[in-house]
């Protein structure tokens, strides 16, 4: 009894310091990748050699960072060429800005399908799907937006709605972040299809297509009656009187015509001979 404990004691004593040693192999191991990791990490990695804009340069003469642009040169994307394209205007013979009602390149279905989308996007809130400016945001408790089918909407370019999108009108942000010229310029096609779409007569239809009244459509459907009236303001709306100048410019926006009884969309159609965009092919 006494040889085999002694024999275990010596096992358990072996496998000890095998243990011990394995740990001692594993710890210099580390020491030795940590001291390697921090070799490889010099101090000009914290120093990058970069040139951050706005500050000063030891590296060039004039000691600015940010290099000038070399004189005659253009730099990529920045040619802007068709001034119309980017601005919408054109420059008058009396020297102002005059806008035009011309599309700067052609409308397909494919443009007026990008309008449309980017429209919902974000023109409905304001405007609603079907410009008539009683978007969610009315029923939210702020005031009418602009109706895109009423007589003054109706007569002015189509260059002016890609303006107002550029630079904001009133209590409208400018959309020159969110939507890029192209897609500015067909929303602003798409916005004189949805004038057309509610301004449209008989005439315009082509030959053999058949016209169904909203009132059908609604029935078919099975949706309620009131999907086919005209609509009518919230009672969360705001009055859009004129408001005091102290309140800033959003504030200072025109009032628009704010009487529950005004039967929107319908409104006074523009006058005759209105210049229309190119029509889509």
């Amino acid at each position: 009894m006494r040889r085999r404990d002694e024999g275990t004691r010596i096992r358990e004593q072996d496998a000890s310091r095998a243990t011990g040693e394995t740990m001692l192999r594993i710890a210099a191991v580390s020491s030795l990748a940590a001291i390697a990791l921090i070799a490889g990490c010099r101090q000009d990695m914290h120093n990058e050699p970069k040139m951050i804009p706005q500050r000063g340069s030891a590296m060039f003469p004039d000691h600015r960072s940010a290099r000038p642009q070399v004189v005659g040169t253009i730099a990529r994307g920045q040619l802007l060429e068709d001034s119309y394209f980017y601005t919408g205007v054109v420059q008058g013979p009396n020297g102002y800005r005059q806008e035009q009602d011309l599309m700067p390149f052609p409308v397909t279905m494919e443009v007026l399908r990008r309008g449309q989308e980017r429209f919902n996007i974000y023109c409905t809130p304001c405007h609603s799907r079907v410009g008539n400016g009683l978007g969610e945001i009315v029923y939210r408790g702020y005031k009418p937006a602009g109706n895109l089918h009423d007589q003054v909407r109706m007569a002015q370019p189509v260059s002016h709605y890609f303006y107002v999108m550029t630079h904001g009108y009133g209590a409208m942000p400018d959309y020159s972040t969110q939507l890029t010229p192209a897609d500015r310029w067909a929303v602003a096609a798409y916005i004189r299809a949805l004038q057309l779409s509610q301004e449209a007569n008989i005439k315009d239809v082509p030959a053999g297509v058949q016209v169904q009244s909203l009132k059908d459509i609604a029935a078919a459907n099975n949706l309620p009656a009131s999907y086919a009236q005209p609509w009518t303001l919230p009672d969360t709306y705001v009055q859009g009187y004129a408001h005091p100048a102290g309140q800033g410019t959003p504030g200072m926006a025109p009032a628009n015509r704010a009487d529950p009884t005004i039967s929107i969309p319908f409104s006074k159609p523009a006058s005759a001979g209105q210049k229309t965009a190119p029509a889509a092919k």
